[in-house]
């Protein structure tokens, strides 16, 4: 799962970013309004954590001294950007509540916190919003928990690294889609991190010796899937 952090605070954000990763997010980090606007923009990401205290940063939010979190959530809602929005804030009065989800936010989660509290929230606000009620992802006898991060083929526990189970959570999401290796590589890496040219493949190939080589498949050239595959429009 690709995440973006928007957090002015240096320590706090490497923290986060740091902790994320190590649950096997994919995390990306910027620290100001302009470029938050900008990144989200033009790239796609599962989840915005949004803190509300930034400063302006450059560009056209210069020049709007009253510009923060609350200014990027609302322009992404404005342009129907539905992209899933848990704020991370110390703003914790019930109107800051109450005006932080009425503009749009998901989730609204006051510093400090838990990062167990944290995990939790991204994985309810990610049920919502794809539509499961229910926790587990399961499918051709294998079954994820995100809470627990446990997996097991026909009952029997498997054992699986963070990225491992990021790329198994990524296909069990949209079982018969054909994710590409790019997708794959956007769940799994952040800025900054090195990819490894065959990661992919790799990952792939340590998921199917665990779940069976038939539980992956693939389409040469176009990406990876599990079930039926799905072409646009079916």
């Amino acid at each position: 799962m690709r995440l973006l952090l928007v957090e002015d605070d240096r320590m706090i954000g490497e923290g986060l970013r740091a902790a994320l990763r190590l649950e096997g997010f994919a995390v990306d980090w910027v620290r100001d309004v302009a470029a938050a606007q900008a990144t989200l923009a033009s790239e796609r990401f599962d989840l915005v954590l949004l803190d509300l205290g930034l400063p302006p940063g450059g560009g056209a939010a210069a020049t709007d001294p009253t510009a923060d979190g609350l200014t990027v959530l609302r322009a992404m809602r404005a342009r129907q950007d539905n992209t899933p929005v848990i704020v991370l804030t110390a703003r914790d009065g019930a109107g800051e509540r109450v005006k932080g989800l009425d503009s749009g936010a998901d989730d609204y989660i006051v510093k400090p916190f838990e990062l167990d509290e944290l995990n939790a929230r991204i994985r309810a606000v990610m049920r919502r919003h794809s539509g499961r009620g229910q926790a587990l992802l399961s499918f051709g006898g294998v079954t994820l928990d995100p809470a627990t991060r446990q997996v097991s083929l026909n009952g029997q526990p498997v054992v699986l690294s963070a990225r491992e189970l990021a790329v198994l959570e990524a296909l069990l999401q949209r079982p018969g889609a054909l994710l590409s290796r790019a997708q794959l590589e956007d769940r799994l890496y952040g800025w900054g991190e090195e990819i490894e040219s065959n990661a992919v493949s790799v990952y792939i190939h340590q998921l199917r010796r665990k779940l069976g080589a038939d539980f992956i498949q693939n389409v040469r050239g176009v990406g990876y899937y599990v079930g039926a595959a799905k072409t646009e429009g079916t």
